[in-house]
């Protein structure tokens, strides 16, 4: 029986604890019964939005049957990322303990603007971000802001590589001004899109954004890059940030980070490395090497909601000189000055935004949940069973590697003998696994060649999960093969 709600009051305690102990139980049924959910959900566009009321209820419904609508409704339209047989993108999984930071910090409602506002917030962002940085090898100059994703976090790094490069975008801007060259970003082929969005965002447009070839590893070239630099100095451009990747999208290639930051200190240019995917690896012993020149950045992204089995979305922006990042951003209204702001760092003088979640407390559950040791052998077994996956496709006669695997990502295509048309076979053939829900992997083009993606992230996979996809690849392709005859 639901509880009398007053007038103007919330969910009554006693209803709130009741349900509360159901949803976590039914939270936990699905982290337990996960693999009996197809992958990808199989419902129809639309489907969804044809089964629910045009306009909102007029008087209140009884929780119970919102409740019940969440498995009848909801549940048939999810894609599962949590399931450990989603390979696709980038396999990102939450872990239970993140879930309960979430709860947390959904109930407090904190908006870290002011530190006055969110002590609790502002406080431990710094604390957990300095665990992090010193887990992952970082030196100490290096202070950390959280955002929702790399997109945001790029975007603001570009802003102050902007700011920095001394043409007053703050204060005069861009449009009506003739005095403000072609203002520069480089970054390699394989770079995200975001970066594409940022400049685009920041008004720079895209004929500002550069990309530099690379090589047959899919590595942005060094000399490519500087001579690409000394052509827009001497056309009278402006080079403001370059931007190489450890771990890029399509193939977690890495950029040549070290050899790249001479450049950019011999023209005095912003580097920014994007590490979103990979930068949670830089806390495992042997992969340090990877990152060799990242301490050289002026700033650095780093997703724990990527691989570090944080519930989406926290993004860390580490930044070498956290005040250029305020400098650029800084906007004090009146209604919010405090006399003690001297004292105190406020986290609407990062970025765009003023109200700021408490995401940091779900990402202290999980390194304490976890601790080092903990988070490094899980990262371990992933990159183990991913080079596991690439040595049965280098094995076999019927598939071959694509691109290295410095990660936990392979990149592979079928090439059986007699088929002419590769790209169109082996689109098919992921098409058809997809289909089935048994398992979830994406794509890239490399060269040209349709080639498919095999990532390993949940916190939920182990060895039988990647049995299981190299037997359902398997399985396809000797279907198809039989098909095209």
């Amino acid at each position: 029986m639901t509880e009398k709600l007053g007038k103007f009051g919330d969910m009554p305690a006693g209803e709130f604890r009741r349900f509360g102990y159901q949803i976590v139980d039914q939270i936990a049924d699905y982290f337990e019964n996960i693999e009996q959910y197809p992958v990808l959900s199989q419902v129809e566009p639309d489907w969804l939005k044809g089964n629910l009321p045009t306009s909102a209820p007029e008087a209140g419904e009884d929780f119970a049957d919102i409740l019940g609508d969440v498995d009848r409704l909801i549940m048939p339209a999810v894609t599962h990322w949590n399931h450990p047989n989603f390979h696709g993108l980038f396999s990102t999984s939450t872990s239970s303990v993140g879930v309960f930071g979430e709860m947390f910090a959904a109930a407090f409602d904190m908006k870290a603007m002011l530190w006055r506002t969110s002590p609790a917030s502002t406080e431990l962002e710094d604390v957990v971000l300095n665990w992090l940085r010193q887990m992952m090898g970082l030196p100490a100059g290096f202070e950390g802001i959280i955002y929702d994703t790399a997109s945001v976090s790029t975007m603001h790094a570009i802003a102050a590589a902007r700011e920095r490069a001394g043409v007053s975008v703050r204060d005069l801007g861009l449009s009506g001004r003739d005095d403000v060259p072609l203002l520069r970003v480089y970054c390699s082929e394989h770079v995200h899109s975001s970066i594409d969005k940022s400049v685009l965002t920041l008004g720079l447009g895209l004929r500002s954004l550069r990309k530099i070839a690379c090589n047959e590893r899919f590595e942005m070239i060094p000399e490519k890059l500087a001579d690409a630099i000394e052509e827009d100095i001497e056309a009278g451009y402006l080079p403001i940030c370059v931007i190489p990747t450890i771990g890029t999208t399509s193939t977690t290639s890495v950029d040549p980070v070290d050899a790249i930051a001479d450049i950019c200190e011999k023209y005095g240019i912003w580097l920014h490395v994007d590490a979103a995917y990979a930068g949670s690896t830089a806390i495992i012993p042997e992969m340090q090497p990877i990152f060799k020149g990242w301490e050289r950045a002026d700033s650095i992204v780093v997703n724990p909601h990527k691989w570090l089995f944080t519930p989406f979305d926290l993004s860390v922006l580490y930044c070498k000189d956290l005040n250029e990042l305020k400098e650029s951003f800084s906007l004090v209204a009146e209604y919010l000055k405090t006399s003690d702001a001297s004292a105190v760092k406020n986290g609407m003088d990062y970025g765009i935004q003023l109200g700021r979640r408490f995401r940091a407390l779900k990402l202290w559950f999980v390194i304490r949940y976890f601790g080092r040791e903990g988070l490094i052998a899980r990262l371990r077994e992933h990159c183990r069973l991913a080079h596991l996956f690439a040595s049965w496709v280098e094995a076999s006669p019927d598939f071959e590697l694509m691109a290295p695997v410095p990660f936990a990502l392979v990149c592979f295509r079928a090439c059986p003998a007699g088929v002419d048309d590769l790209n169109a076979f082996n689109e098919r053939l992921m098409n058809d696994i997809n289909a089935s829900g048994d398992a979830y992997l994406s794509h890239t083009k490399l060269n040209g060649k349709f080639t498919i993606r095999l990532s390993v992230g949940s916190i939920r996979v182990e060895e039988r999960h990647i049995e299981k996809i190299w037997k359902l690849l398997k399985g396809a392709l000797a279907t198809a093969v039989e098909a095209a005859k």
